[in-house]
């Protein structure tokens, strides 16, 4: 009998939701990330969940209608991941006519039946909030609702719930080879570590890293790949309005400025063919450069290439003769052999169908529960999305010292989980050491136990996105902190 029924490589949103779907229909699952938990491309998206207005642009109006009705699911099993807002259109005489633009918001609105998220509606900026930040030529705006995520604790959180419900989730751990029989005999090394395991089935989530595992880690033949770097741009913030701005650009690309962690906003994104290692990404200039003309175009305030405080780029893949698209889903079986599943591409919003269907395709392989991920909250997320102010109020009262902004930031983190965090403390005290403003001991000895944090980075850049505020003297501290916790686990 194999080890498990499932093993995974690659722990980005694709093969966490995979894991995650697979292990609450009864399978035996265990996933291998080299790295750690979205530590590519999965944090390095425009942060969207929605039905995507390019698309329905193209009359992809089928695809529009499913991204929509999983932003409904979204709201609903992760609630203080993925936040309402309203996207603000304004209009330009010199790109798509305001008649154009009403027409197609009328279409999303019906695309989006019952989401319970406000209409669309025209706006005059120049006597509405939303307008002060912009140049006066812009009189006309259109608003439309549709959701951001938080794109790296989607990933973290949807491994946890994975994990609670039976999955190993190993971090660190690489397969190097794969000898494929009627089951799969991996060679995994695992911290220092080689150990062999047996699995029924497999699948090959390692985004970028796809063709490489493929052609070296598995021997077996793949489709012509080709890679797409996707890069944006953090700056000091903007404007004060909550509203996410949707900018027509002068070669009709739409280009997106998001409210980002409180003090910035993150603009863009902008993509280009990649050629080159993966693990070295690097935004050009020249996309520096035309990010910043472009929200220039349309804000009061110039941006230039100086006020970027952080780039953020990714690489992922689609096959050769595809332009874009859902992402792609590869299954093969032949008799005798163990069955393999490839996944790679595709966005934030439809990866839980994507990861569903994936498993269903195993289905003639083992018996397994039906279908469960959409009628399922995310670790934290078993409240109203329209309830996180109120979880916010609740929070502030059980712990009195929280300022609102930390509140906030907390519960958007943890959900209904928070008391796992901050425990039973009465003053901030009561937390063990600060790291900057906002991270604590608590919170850092948490990440460690329960989210597979092992490293600075991943707190501050995956787990939180405190790197952008952290002054240098207390990340030292929060490393040094960590190195302790390691060492102290290890002699415990």
């Amino acid at each position: 009998m194999a080890d498990y029924d499932l093993a995974i490589i690659g722990g980005g949103l694709n093969g966490a939701s995979l894991a995650r779907d697979a292990a609450g229909r009864g399978l035996r699952v265990i996933l291998f990330e080299q790295g750690d938990l979205g530590g590519a491309a999965s944090s390095a998206t425009p942060r969207l969940i929605h039905g995507d207005l390019s698309v329905l642009e193209r009359r992809g109006f089928w695809r529009v209608r499913r991204a929509l009705a999983e932003r409904r699911t979204w709201l609903r099993i992760a609630p203080h991941l993925v936040r309402p807002m309203r996207f603000v259109v304004p209009a330009h005489s010199d790109e798509r006519p305001p008649w154009l633009l009403r027409a197609g918001l009328f279409l999303y609105d019906s695309l989006a039946s019952r989401s319970g998220l406000p209409r669309s509606k025209t706006l005059d900026i120049t006597h509405h909030p939303v307008g002060n930040a912009l140049r006066r030529p812009f009189g006309t705006a259109f608003e439309y609702s549709d959701c951001v995520v938080d794109d790296s604790r989607l990933v973290v959180l949807t491994a946890l719930d994975a994990a609670e419900r039976g999955a190993a989730i190993r971090t660190g751990a690489r397969c190097v080879r794969a000898d494929r029989t009627d089951v799969w005999r991996l060679s995994v090394a695992d911290r220092g570590h080689r150990r062999t395991i047996t699995t029924r089935a497999l699948a090959n989530t390692s985004g970028a890293w796809t063709p490489l595992v493929a052609e070296t880690v598995l021997r077996q033949p793949q489709p012509a790949m080709a890679a797409t770097q996707m890069s944006q741009i953090i700056v000091p913030r903007l404007f004060e309005s909550d509203n996410v701005y949707v900018f027509q650009n002068s070669d009709g690309r739409l280009i997106f400025a998001s409210p980002f962690e409180r003090d910035f906003t993150l603009i863009g994104t902008v993509t280009r063919e990649f050629t080159g290692d993966p693990a070295i990404v690097a935004m050009a200039g020249s996309d520096v450069s035309y990010l910043c003309e472009a929200a220039s175009r349309y804000f009061r305030e110039r941006i230039a290439p100086v006020d970027v405080v952080r780039t953020v780029s990714g690489v992922n893949l689609r096959p050769a003769s595809v332009r874009g698209g859902d992402g792609t889903t590869l299954f093969h079986a032949r008799r005798r052999k163990a069955p393999l599943l490839t996944m790679f591409g595709g966005d934030v919003t439809t990866s839980r169908l994507r990861a569903e269907r994936a498993v269903t395709k195993l289905t003639p392989f083992y018996p397994m529960s039906p279908p469960w991920t959409a009628g399922a909250a995310l670790p934290g997320g078993d409240f109203a999305w329209d309830r996180f102010d109120t979880e916010v109020d609740l929070a502030r009262e059980r712990w009195w010292f929280l300022s609102e902004p930390q509140a906030q930031r907390l519960v958007a983190a943890y959900g209904s989980r928070l008391p796992a965090v901050l425990g039973d403390a009465k003053t901030r005290d009561d937390l063990g050491p600060a790291f900057g403003p906002e991270m604590t001991g608590a919170e850092v000895r948490y990440l460690m136990s329960r989210e597979w944090a092992r490293f600075p980075e991943d707190v501050l850049w995956r787990r939180s996105k405190l790197g952008l505020t952290m002054p240098a003297a207390d990340r030292d501290a929060l490393a040094a902190f960590m190195a302790d916790v390691n060492d102290s686990s290890r002699t415990g």
